[in-house]
């Protein structure tokens, strides 16, 4: 803990002048409080704008658990709460390597997941502009593009409220200065220490030798920042034309697809796939996959693998294929409601119904059954039973999905329909009102069923 005597940048002003018009109906922030310097002194400056009539205050401390002080920086930043007159939240959360990221992601995962609790409109964030500089550098070293060189925004969307950075242009050095005048006391993390963790090297090794030779480094990398930050904005712009181009419910077109240049191309595949939460895969695999689309075989189905599904090019279009490599659901029993959609997350999909005189004759509450393929399963048509395989084919599903499609047995272990495909024919005869069954995967929801 900490503290000393100098005169203050004016940094109340500097955060006032960032609040914009259109925020101003939030009458409550919530301050996302470490205890360390940086958000001791946003604290401080928070305290005074709610002093000359600016909007309420509450604060959220993240106990990670992963250092043996975690228990005393909780204790500081309620005593400092309680000092302030500040609501403070303390979320206790997990921390571990089981989704196979670094102890540092897993770590920020858990931590904006506590503040998308926050019933507050608008989490306020204490990064500076030394971590800019270092997160550029990092991305930079990651081979990161645009988007990931425009590291930190000052505002950014997280579900339904916004995160604001308002000291984004504010060097630590600053920061500290106003801390020392004001008397301030916070904890050093003992971690910030360790230069095993790379951002540490960067702090304490690498970024002070350049210093040395580019004193003003930092404001070159915000810059860095500022200026892939438009340049992702642009490209952003870019690729939604050319998904408006390409795609037709949910599906790219190849001949669109084709008329666009190589960059054009693996950019909008990039955006596509993670916006049908597909994931990222390699730059080498997507080369691979877009180099499949143009030279395999009409009869050959390409499959771009990613680590949530898949894309598959199947009849001229690309499809997204969800969770391909999940274990097959096991059969369901379900109860005949039109009024319902039910969501089937062991299926990935959304089952609903719609009134059709082609449909199935049902009363409400029928019991009814949902299975997976086995092969060999034939649905009764009009020219005679049919195999379920080639009524997919006809339907225009593409391989990879053809193994998860759902089929809708009665009580009686009777295939009646495979939904948005086809229903048994002899299940359509009587007087009753008819329905017909619809399927839609989730990475299609928002575009329909195949029909």
């Amino acid at each position: 803990m900490a503290a000393s005597r100098k005169t203050p940048p004016d940094l109340i002003d500097r955060l006032t002048q960032q609040w914009p018009d259109l925020e101003s109906g939030h009458s409550v922030l919530e301050l996302g409080l470490s205890g360390g310097l940086d958000s001791v002194v946003l604290l401080h400056l928070l305290c005074r704008w709610r002093a000359a009539g600016g909007p309420s205050l509450s604060a959220v401390h993240v106990h990670h658990g992963l250092s043996a002080y975690a228990d005393a920086w909780a204790a500081f930043c309620e005593a400092l709460c309680r000092d302030k007159g500040v609501p403070l939240r303390v979320e206790r959360v997990n921390v571990s390597r089981a989704g196979g990221e670094s102890l540092e992601a897993e770590a920020r995962k858990a931590r904006y997941a506590a503040f998308g609790k926050s019933s507050a409109k608008v989490v306020v964030l204490a990064q500076h502009q030394d971590d800019q500089a270092e997160t550029v550098v990092l991305q930079l070293l990651r081979g990161g593009g645009p988007h990931a060189l425009a590291a930190m925004p000052a505002w950014r969307r997280l579900g339904g409220l916004s995160l604001w950075r308002p000291l984004l242009d504010v060097p630590r050095s600053a920061l500290q200065a106003y801390a020392e005048a004001h008397g301030l006391a916070w904890i050093e993390d003992d971690s910030n220490a360790d230069p095993r963790w790379r951002r540490n090297w960067l702090r304490l090794d690498w970024l002070p030798s350049l210093a040395e030779v580019q004193p003003d480094y930092r404001r070159s990398l915000a810059r860095v920042a500022s200026n892939m930050a438009d340049a992702a904005a642009m490209l952003d712009e870019l690729v939604e034309q050319d998904r408006a181009l390409c795609e037709v419910d949910g599906r790219l077109g190849l001949a669109k697809l084709s008329s666009l240049s190589p960059p054009r191309q693996r950019q909008l595949l990039l955006r596509w796939a993670q916006s049908h939460g597909l994931g990222e895969g390699t730059p080498a695999a997507l080369e691979e996959f877009r180099g499949q689309l143009w030279t395999a075989a009409r009869d050959r189905n390409p499959l771009w693998s990613l680590p949530h599904g898949a894309v598959q090019r199947y009849r001229a279009a690309l499809w997204p294929v969800p969770d391909l490599f999940g274990e097959v659901p096991e059969a369901c029993e379900i109860s005949f409601d039109p009024a319902s959609r039910a969501d089937l997350p062991q299926w990935g999909g959304v089952l609903s119904w719609r009134a059709d005189p082609r449909g199935l004759e049902l009363r409400l509450g029928q019991p009814l059954v949902l299975k997976p393929r086995q092969g060999g399963e034939r649905l009764a048509q009009a020219a005679g039973r049919k195999p379920v395989k080639t009524l997919l084919q006809e339907a225009g599903i593409p391989p990879a999905l053809r193994t998860r499609w759902p089929l809708l047995f009665d009580q009686s272990h009777e295939l009646v329909a495979l939904p948005s495909v086809a229903v048994a024919y002899d299940a359509k005869s009587g007087g009753g009102e008819r329905w017909w069954p619809l399927w839609q995967p989730k990475a299609w929801q928002g575009y329909g069923s195949v029909e």
